[in-house]
């Protein structure tokens, strides 16, 4: 991998990195809004159908904060992979192949090959 396409995979993880904690920023702000959606003082709802409903909807939405938070935690690893040995960055963590720039560029914090990742995701052993 050259530079240019080390650069332009910068690039993107910085991306796509702003854009995920611009996400978390706007489940934290929603998580500390103390009002309803309805302007009651409470977030929590009396009617035991809108508790059910805004529990749902409080599990979703912690649960898309925790997706969010694992994408950031593998971006900022695939930064720190970057900036510490740029030119082991794009190699396969398994089998030290270099992982296609097709796959980097759809995915630019892979650390695997595509190989190697659906063996990890089926248990095979390589």
């Amino acid at each position: 991998m050259n530079k240019k396409q080390r650069e332009h995979l910068e690039k993107r993880l910085i991306g796509e990195r702003t854009r995920v904690t611009k996400e978390l920023g706007q489940f934290d702000e929603s998580f500390a809004n103390d009002k309803g959606t309805d302007g009651e003082l409470s977030a929590y709802s009396f009617h035991m159908a809108d508790q059910g409903t805004d529990a749902m909807e409080r599990e979703k939405a912690f649960l898309f904060a925790s997706k969010e938070g694992r994408l950031l935690y593998h971006i900022d690893e695939a930064l720190r992979r970057l900036y510490r040995t740029p030119k082991q960055f794009g190699k396969c963590e398994s089998c030290q192949s270099a992982i296609s720039l097709e796959r980097l560029d759809a995915l630019p914090h892979a650390r695997l090959c595509i190989t190697c990742k659906q063996e990890e995701e089926t248990g095979a052993a390589s």
